[in-house]
């Protein structure tokens, strides 16, 4: 395992700084885990302290003011806050769906796969063949499902403290730049603003990058069964999987709030892709963005049978 290093300082050599001389433009725990995050995207990985910190330095260090980003059509909601909030700074955003191409004049395209909480995946081909610059916020699919920088992408982007993580005790975002010049601004970018990551986050996402795999692929295979199980079930509507990962969404017949807080087993709480498995009704964040009885449901690494024992009881009480 490697060392934490929690140093905000190294002495110089000679008089020269050496790889590490101040925190906040390095440290070697930080390091070492973007090497190993790098390594599995194929790319040149920078941490940051959340997923939206990435987004935001992303956003700041790659466009200018009266450049316009697309955005998924149904991505995380919180994406499209944030770039709102960055209205006043003069970007603007259009949206758009990923399944398709994205719109003429976009200076940066932000796809999502798969979307958060619809679950839809981009047009990657087209995304790529559009002369902006193209983002993948792929931290529902990770690199055991998806490596976006291969099919063209020139940034992925995570949420680490989601499946990276994968126990709900990080809080960590993550960059990986397929081209080294790309890279070098956005870590000039991150020097300059402080927007850097705690060795503790980067030491916790090396322990977890470890059994990344072996967690998701357990996921994947609980939450496809779980996905047949629900759209069997007379008090669903509608079940969205994308055939991967851990997450998927399904609308009730019924009261969804009744359903979340009959839950004994899953926990009724917010975030996905730890080990635990949680759900919540997305209204209560997205408003009339989404269904009112969609349920967005994480799914950890306990017994598919005891899960669907606690979602067959919540159900009966919609």
């Amino acid at each position: 395992m490697a060392q934490l290093d929690r140093s905000t300082i190294w002495p110089y050599r000679d008089g020269e700084p050496g790889d590490f001389y101040y925190q906040r433009y390095g440290n070697p725990t930080g390091v070492e885990a973007e090497t190993a995050l790098g390594e599995l995207e194929g790319g040149e990985a920078l941490l940051f302290p959340s997923g939206s910190a990435a987004i935001t330095s992303l956003v700041l260090s790659e466009l200018e003011p009266g450049q316009t980003v697309a955005l998924a059509e149904g991505a995380y909601y919180g994406t499209g806050l944030l770039f709102q909030v960055l209205e006043r700074w003069g970007l603007a955003f259009v949206e758009f769906d990923q399944t398709g191409p994205p719109p003429r004049g976009a200076d940066l395209i932000w796809l999502e796969a798969p979307s958060n909480p619809f679950l839809t995946m981009p047009d990657l081909e087209a995304a790529v063949a559009h002369p902006a610059p193209v983002v993948v916020d792929s931290t529902a699919a990770t690199p055991v499902y998806l490596r976006p920088l291969e099919s063209g992408a020139d940034y992925a982007v995570h949420s680490a403290t989601k499946y990276l993580g994968g126990h709900h005790d990080l809080l960590l975002g993550a960059v990986v730049c397929r081209d080294a010049d790309a890279a070098s601004r956005l870590h000039a970018f991150r020097g300059r603003t402080g927007i850097v990551a705690s060795p503790d986050a980067a030491w916790l996402l090396l322990r977890s990058l470890k059994t990344l795999q072996v967690r998701v692929e357990r996921q994947t295979a609980t939450a496809n069964e779980l996905a047949r199980r629900l759209e069997a079930h007379d008090a669903v509507e509608v079940v969205r999987y994308p055939g991967f990962g851990g997450m998927l969404s399904f609308d009730v017949r019924g009261d969804a709030q009744r359903v979340e807080t009959s839950l004994r087993l899953i926990s009724n709480a917010t975030s996905l892709g730890g080990v635990d498995s949680v759900l919540e009704s997305r209204r209560r964040w997205e408003g009339d963005r989404v269904p009112e009885n969609l349920l967005r449901l994480s799914v950890g690494l306990e017994d598919v049978d005891a899960l669907w024992g606690d979602l067959e009881q919540a159900l009966g009480q919609a």
